[in-house]
């Protein structure tokens, strides 16, 4: 069992919002779903709990109504592989009314914060060229989804992120 397991909070969406992100990552599946009774003064046939994978990462959803909101205090980043796995998240996770935010933060249409963050920009906002590092981080400051090449170029001094 997972010693951790991050909850989500939705008013009525829980259900459907496991099975969107279940669609955007492989080894990912709905695992339980726990349904309000009669005596809790919700619809019985909706899910209290839903149990989820995302890439072998527990999580569970809960419909416990709307009077909570989202803050970017806390989101969910994924760590891609390259800039094809950046674009595809961004676009899904952004679409029927997400937002995006910047520096690679996006609100999904469920109000969750994601942050969608390509593995190698880390090598590009870290190391001992600090005027490289200093170009790559002023060009990430620029962007909404990050855009790698735009930070290579930055980085190796190619383009001027001014």
């Amino acid at each position: 069992m997972q010693k951790i397991v991050t909850n989500l909070w939705y008013d009525t969406e829980a259900k459907e919002a496991a099975e969107f992100y279940c669609s955007l990552f492989a080894d990912s599946k709905i695992t339980d779903i726990q349904h309000y009774t009669e005596a809790s003064g919700r619809p019985a046939d909706l899910a209290v709990t839903v149990d989820f994978e995302l890439n072998g990462q527990k999580f569970t959803a809960i419909n416990g109504g709307g009077e909570y909101n989202y803050t970017h205090a806390m989101s969910l980043l994924v760590n891609c592989d390259d800039q094809e796995e950046v674009d595809r998240l961004w676009s899904a996770l952004l679409a029927d009314g997400g937002k995006e935010i910047e520096c690679g933060w996006l609100n999904d249409k469920y109000g969750v914060p994601w942050q969608i963050w390509p593995s190698e920009a880390y090598e590009l906002v870290s190391g001992d060229d600090r005027e490289a590092v200093n170009r790559a981080m002023k060009a990430m400051f620029g962007m909404k989804k990050i855009v790698l090449q735009a930070m290579r170029d930055a980085y190796d001094g190619k383009i001027d992120p001014a």
